[in-house]
């Protein structure tokens, strides 16, 4: 199959279309704005819906109505814009409606920078909004993945009756290679869903609330919620290892760190230190098996998490390492991306605390 060349906005865009996303609601913000100027084109021409809506609020309470309609719906935006959503993200967790949330990372806190940054962690894998719920969440770090992984994402959330995330940093974003996509799919193909409301008179009555106000009735809810959750934890944790087997230092980074952490395990490597990483996939279920295992390994000695924050996803790399081996963070922040040779410094530096611990 071909491929051509798109932006990760245009990829990911694509990756919804051809698996069935039919009603998009959006509001610009940098850097996501080609979300919503590609699905105004694209929508109609496959018999969809485009709206840019007054608001981010507007916006994700629309995908609340279309989505509860039985509609693949998406919405997308970046962190102030994402923080906006959350209310209605929460009611939409809570009302057990299928759908597809994109967050294109900026700089932050408040307004912050347009660069990419990965300071939404927490509000993307702790729940975001009020309440206990989750969304799965899946992290990107090429073209080619923001594209599959927002076409799997529609599938993810349809099967568990869950809200998913792509969040991708505006690197991601903003970068351009060659793609290769997936079929379109045909809608008749997606399942029919028999909780959406039809409108069809003479039907069973359907009720899509978040509004449970008597506990006995709550509580039940909030608990099968969460017996979905450890569902998702079983079957969906997913992770890329490289070089692991005989590392004594294990790197981790998810989104664009994780492509320059990769060079510096190479570059480790050619200088004589075993070093290896792991890659998570999905940010919820956070794979914690994969860090378990090379915990576990006799030859390792220390991990380092390399992020674009002041230190989020390090927090669940500690509790999977459970206090086996040592943990140790290395971050950026305000719009900067550290180089390969940051990297390897701060490799090299974990390394020999961890050495002079033991």
């Amino acid at each position: 199959m071909s491929k051509i060349l798109l932006h990760g906005t245009e990829a990911i865009c694509e990756g919804a279309i051809r698996n069935g996303c039919r009603a998009f609601f959006g509001y610009p913000i940098t850097p996501q704005n080609e979300v919503p100027e590609y699905m105004s084109v694209k929508m109609p021409e496959v018999g969809g819906v485009f709206v840019q809506a007054e608001s981010e609020v507007a916006a994700i309470n629309m995908v609340y109505g279309a989505a509860g309609a039985g509609t693949r719906a998406m919405t997308s935006s970046s962190s102030p814009g994402v923080s906006l959503k959350q209310e209605g993200i929460s009611y939409i967790a809570c009302a057990r409606i299928p759908c597809v949330i994109v967050n294109v990372m900026r700089a932050g806190p408040g307004l912050g920078g347009i660069q990419p940054a990965q300071g939404d962690y927490f509000q993307a894998t702790k729940g975001g909004g009020h309440g206990d719920y989750h969304l799965i969440v899946l992290a990107p770090s090429s073209v080619q993945e923001a594209c599959d992984f927002t076409y799997r994402a529609f599938d993810l959330a349809d099967r568990y009756r869950v809200p998913a995330m792509i969040l991708a940093d505006g690197m991601i974003g903003q970068l351009m290679e060659p793609v290769e996509l997936p079929p379109m799919r045909d809608l008749s193909e997606i399942p029919e869903k028999d909780w959406a409301t039809s409108g069809h008179y003479g039907k069973e009555r359907r009720v899509l609330n978040s509004l449970i106000i008597k506990p006995d009735e709550l509580e039940p809810h909030v608990n099968a919620l969460q017996k979905t959750y450890d569902e998702i934890y079983r079957n969906e944790r997913r992770s890329l290892s490289y070089l692991t087997e005989d590392a004594e230092i294990v790197l981790t980074a998810y989104g664009t760190p994780a492509r320059i952490v990769k060079s510096a395990v190479n570059e480790l490597r050619r200088r004589g230190v075993a070093a290896g990483c792991i890659r998570p996939i999905t940010l919820y279920p956070f794979p914690d098996d994969a860090f378990a295992a090379c915990a576990a390994r006799s030859c390792t000695k220390a991990f380092l998490s390399v992020e674009l924050s002041l230190g989020q996803m390090v927090e669940d790399v500690r509790l999977a390492v459970n206090g086996k081996k040592p943990v140790y963070f290395y971050g950026r922040t305000g719009g900067n991306v550290p180089d390969e040779e940051e990297i390897v410094r701060a490799a090299l530096d974990a390394l020999k605390k961890a050495e002079a611990e033991q």
